[in-house]
């Protein structure tokens, strides 16, 4: 039986200042082997977030089957309100962690991350120039890479193919590339053309780089709006990120850019000295924005469009084609050999 009227029944929820969500999935299951060093990690990437974040960023932390340790450290962050959100789950799966941050919400903008990564200063501040100065972009990621201009990237090809916004400059921050190479196990990961030369898209002398990963990647809300994946098969992997993450900025019409500079550093699961020292020498965040983020809407591409994006995307990676491609681009003939070179 009930007795009495629920008060919150027909209850309009109160607005809050919250427009930019971070989802940080966790799955640290013991402390042995791969994982010996994984808690430590945790804790940088973290603590990096708290100091680097402005005050209307909402944390949503989903514990994905983690042990007791843990689970312990997320429950003190939520009970201190460090956290806004912590989800416990047994272990689903990344991307079927990140779908159960995404729902019930309803935030300009979300960042998915992995519990890895070592935020900077000034890497939203950054994230948002990308977005206003580029109204087409859907996905940005702190950490540009030489090698992104074929990830996802074609609609940006056609959209700026005669354009000479579209060119290759010079890396910014070559140690961070060898930072990053280093992070995965991948010390030959580039070559020295990779560490002089990647591919940009220019707005005045604002520039951005053609691409992005998704280890740490702030979407536009749309990307996840009317979602068509409701759950991936996937542990970690396979096809999963790829279709909630990266064929949807695409789908939409949407760009996928890095940020110029390096902000964020891709840890591995072996914790090292220069972590310690980096995360020492971050500064407490002073960015607090007035207002929330103002984003241009974009139409999404009829099919006829989408038609065009794939047959372009086909005849632009055709060897020969491609090799011109990158010298119209602003690579010469030796560099473009260099570049394509595994």
């Amino acid at each position: 039986m009930r007795i009495g009227f629920n008060p919150n029944k027909d209850k309009v929820q109160k607005i809050n200042d919250f427009f930019h969500q971070v989802i940080v999935p966790v799955y640290i299951p013991n402390h042995e082997g791969y994982f010996k060093d994984s808690f430590k990690i945790l804790q940088h990437c973290l603590e990096s977030l708290f100091k680097t974040c402005h005050n209307k960023t909402y944390f949503t932390i989903v514990n994905n089957g983690s042990c007791t340790e843990v689970i312990s450290y997320l429950d003190s962050l939520y009970h201190d309100k460090t956290i806004n959100e912590l989800i416990h789950t047994t272990n689903i799966g990344k991307l079927n962690a990140v779908l159960k941050g995404i729902s019930g919400h309803d935030f300009l903008l979300v960042t998915v991350t992995d519990c890895d990564v070592l935020f900077l200063n000034g890497w939203q501040l950054e994230t948002y120039n990308v977005f206003e100065k580029f109204p087409k972009t859907g996905a940005v990621c702190p950490t540009p890479s030489s090698k992104s201009l074929k990830n996802y990237t074609f609609n940006i090809w056609f959209d700026l193919f005669f354009s000479k916004l579209l060119r290759f400059t010079k890396v910014k921050n070559p140690n961070a590339l060898k930072a990053f190479a280093e992070s995965v196990g991948n010390p030959d990961m580039y070559n020295e053309i990779h560490f002089e030369k990647y591919l940009t898209v220019s707005n005045g002398d604002f520039k951005a780089v053609v691409g992005a990963g998704h280890f740490a990647t702030t979407y536009r809300k749309e990307v996840f709006e009317s979602n068509e994946i409701k759950s991936s098969s996937y542990m970690l992997g396979g096809d999963s990120e790829a279709k909630l993450l990266d064929h949807p900025v695409v789908k939409k019409g949407l760009w996928r850019l890095s940020t110029e500079e390096n902000f964020a550093y891709h840890l591995g699961n072996v914790e090292e000295n220069w972590m310690k020292e980096i995360l020492e020498n971050i500064k407490q965040n002073d960015f607090q924005p007035l207002e929330t983020l103002f984003l241009q809407k974009n139409r999404p591409p009829n099919k006829a469009t989408i038609f065009c994006h794939k047959l372009f995307s086909k005849i632009l990676t055709r060897k020969k084609i491609w090799y011109y491609c990158l010298q119209m681009k602003g690579l010469s003939r030796d560099e473009t050999l260099k570049y394509n070179k595994k």
